[in-house]
């Protein structure tokens, strides 16, 4: 018989064309899930910045916003009210709120920018800072799962674990 001729080796062939097709099948599949994953970390990622960003960039930005000093009177369910005393040029206001939080209590005083066009304010200083940040410091250790478990970058996992923990940490401890 001649060599690569007979039909064991004509088997064999075939084989290995499958084996490849299945090798390159899981390929596939393993691209795909790391893409699925990837867009579920970036969604996760991109809805803690925007959920923070409508408070912090009050913070971040307060340039040429009225500061000042809250002082809280009363606390319904989601906001607690008080009167505006500003820090500098602006008005004072006899009412405006706050969103509520688990440090602010009756008769509480704190560092406030008003929200323009609005009778809203938002705490500042590191503790209106961070407790702004909070929802990114959850994404993050969400985030952190999935990247761990279902993309298995545990370095990059840990990372992003422990950068929200400390945000969430720092905002406890600042409040």
């Amino acid at each position: 018989m001649p060599a690569g001729g007979g039909p064991g080796a004509r088997a064999v062939r075939v084989q290995h064309v499958s084996g490849a097709k299945r090798s390159s099948a899981r390929r596939a599949l393993g691209y795909g899930r790391g893409a699925a994953l990837g867009c579920v970390v970036l969604v996760l990622l991109v809805a803690g910045v925007l959920s923070s960003w409508d408070a912090a960039h009050h913070i971040v930005l307060a340039k040429g916003r009225e500061h000042g000093t809250m002082t809280v009177t009363g606390c319904g369910s989601e906001v607690c009210t008080g009167p505006f005393a500003p820090s500098e040029g602006a008005g004072a206001r006899s009412r405006v709120s706050v969103e509520k939080s688990v440090a602010a209590r009756k008769g509480d005083r704190f560092p406030v920018v008003v929200k323009p066009g609005t009778a809203e304010v938002v705490r500042t200083g590191a503790a209106g800072f961070f407790h702004a940040w909070v929802p990114l410091g959850g994404a993050l250790v969400l985030a952190a799962l999935v990247i761990g478990g279902g993309l298995r970058l545990t370095r990059t996992a840990w990372g992003a674990g422990i950068a929200g923990g400390a945000l969430l940490m720092a905002a406890f401890i600042a409040l």
